[in-house]
């Protein structure tokens, strides 16, 4: 079966054949770090992270392209807003907080909850300020074909004039009539107040700091410009998929599109959008309170946990989050771990807390699982295909038939790597240094070869006992066919 993904701009599924074969350019938008993130903000890194590895599982080569936008409005308010009475020195101020380190420092916060939710690094994370020059480039192409001009007062601005491109509105289907004033800059100097910034003249208001020569005068760029010039200077003109926030299609990537094929560039031939994060079926709004962080998850479940929440559903879905997600999904995942962890013990004699190595290069998804992900990334019934394997695996077990049940952790296996549950299989077998996993194993099975012996002189109270104590302590015994065998619950 061909992979598909639904094209935003076509609005419908369609086959996807890389621009150059066996590789794939995918840009899709990540940061704007004027604070700490949100869980839409990680959800949407989340998908894309599992589009990538299910691409790289088809063989294909992925050049991935996250950027991070750290000169904006936002990030220039927040600055400003971030001074302090100094109590101590009679009512005087704390400077604030220079602009570049206020968006470095939530840049850091944005690369610790990737990391933590197993999103991997992309193959280039450029900031926008790093790409001044380029973004120079295309908006001189863009005035001499005419799409773009300085504003008529001294402001300093430059603006992509939207009447001159019939195309504009394409991504989104919308009438150039029947949009909003575009809000991003002074409208004195526009022709139109639609027109966008491609370019922002600096303000006395503004620090010097967050400036730059032009030849259109000191200034910054607009936030929609800064996505075409980094995509187009690591991918190329024309790359394979960019995606992003389904709150991104207008006008970010509206406007990106228009300004770079209005320059000439094919730019991208699918875009891809995932979908929001709801609050028991409600947007979240801080001023209402229904609003949940990711740190707010992480503290209140593993990061599996957190990120097969985040996962599951399909990407272009609404994900709602309500009280009990975390416990729902954290179910899902300790049956996972449960198989994985007792496979390793019957089939290749690891305990838990133990060390193993397996060849997961060479191990298949089910079909079921391939057929789901190829189609448009279909992650729900991808995650059916998983546990069903899983129920088959145990009912391989219950049954003394290994051969099944190896195969079926192998497929698991395989299927929980690409999903980027990765440490799925570690976390089975528990968590700790390999001295204290073998330590642990140790006392407990001490404690198990004295409940078999119990057992023998038919002393019940005394096995009793034993289990009861091993499960205060968090250990779960299983009795089988092939002896005990313990994990932690």
């Amino acid at each position: 079966m061909s992979i598909r993904f639904y094209d935003t701009q076509q609005a419908q599924v369609r086959d996807f054949v890389p621009l150059t074969p066996g590789r794939v350019g995918l840009y899709y938008c990540g940061a704007t770090v004027q604070g700490m993130p949100h869980v839409g903000h990680v959800r949407s890194a989340i998908a894309f992270d599992i589009l990538v590895r299910w691409l790289e599982h088809r063989g294909l080569r992925v050049d991935v392209v996250r950027n991070v936008t750290d000169i904006d409005d936002k990030i220039l308010e927040k600055s400003a807003a971030s001074f302090t009475p100094d109590f101590e020195d009679d009512g005087t101020y704390q400077p604030a907080e220079d602009w570049f380190a206020l968006a470095y420092r939530f840049e850091q916060a944005f690369a610790d909850a990737y990391d933590t939710l197993g999103v991997r690094r992309p193959t280039y994370e450029p900031r926008a300020t790093g790409h001044i020059t380029e973004m120079h480039e295309l908006i001189t192409r863009l005035i001499d074909a005419g799409h773009a001009y300085p504003a008529t007062d001294d402001s300093g601005d430059v603006y992509f004039d939207v009447r001159s491109y019939p195309a504009y509105g394409a991504l989104t289907r919308q009438r150039v009539e029947d949009m909003q004033a575009a809000p991003d800059a002074d409208p004195r100097g526009k022709r139109d107040p639609r027109d966008f910034a491609l370019w922002k003249g600096h303000k006395d208001t503004d620090p010097a700091t967050a400036s730059w020569p032009s030849p259109w005068g000191r200034g910054r760029p607009g936030w929609h410009l800064e996505c075409s010039a980094m995509a187009g200077k690591y991918l190329g003109t024309s790359f394979d998929i960019h995606g992003g926030g389904l709150d991104l299609r207008f006008p970010h990537h509206e406007n990106e599109l228009a300004q770079s094929t209005a320059a000439g560039d094919g730019f991208a031939n699918f875009w891809m959008h995932n979908g929001m994060v709801t609050f028991e079926g409600e947007k979240m709004s801080k001023s209402i309170g229904n609003t949940i962080s990711p740190a707010e998850m992480l503290d209140a479940a593993p990061a599996r946990v957190v990120r097969y929440f985040l996962g599951q559903a399909h990407y272009r879905s609404q994900l709602d989050y309500k009280p009990s997600s975390l416990q729902e999904a954290a179910a899902a995942v300790e049956r996972i771990d449960t198989f994985i962890t007792n496979a390793l013990q019957r089939i290749h004699a690891v305990a838990p807390g133990g060390d193993f190595e397996l060849d997961l290069d060479h191990f298949e998804v089910t079909d079921d699982f391939a057929a789901a992900m190829d189609d448009d990334l279909n992650v729900p019934q991808a995650l059916a295909a998983l546990h069903e394997t899983v129920r088959r695996g145990n009912k391989a077990l219950a049954a003394g038939e290994l051969e099944v049940a190896d195969q079926a952790l192998q497929q698991v296996l395989a299927m929980t790597s690409t999903l980027g549950l990765d440490d799925a299989a570690a976390g089975a077998a528990q968590s700790g240094s390999p001295a204290q996993q073998e330590a642990l194993d140790t006392l407990v099975r001490a404690q198990l070869d004295e409940r078999v012996q119990a057992r023998a002189a038919r002393d019940w109270a005394r096995a009793d006992q034993i289990r009861d104590t091993l499960a205060a302590a968090g250990i779960v015994v299983e009795d089988s066919a092939g002896g005990a065998r313990w994990s932690l619950k």
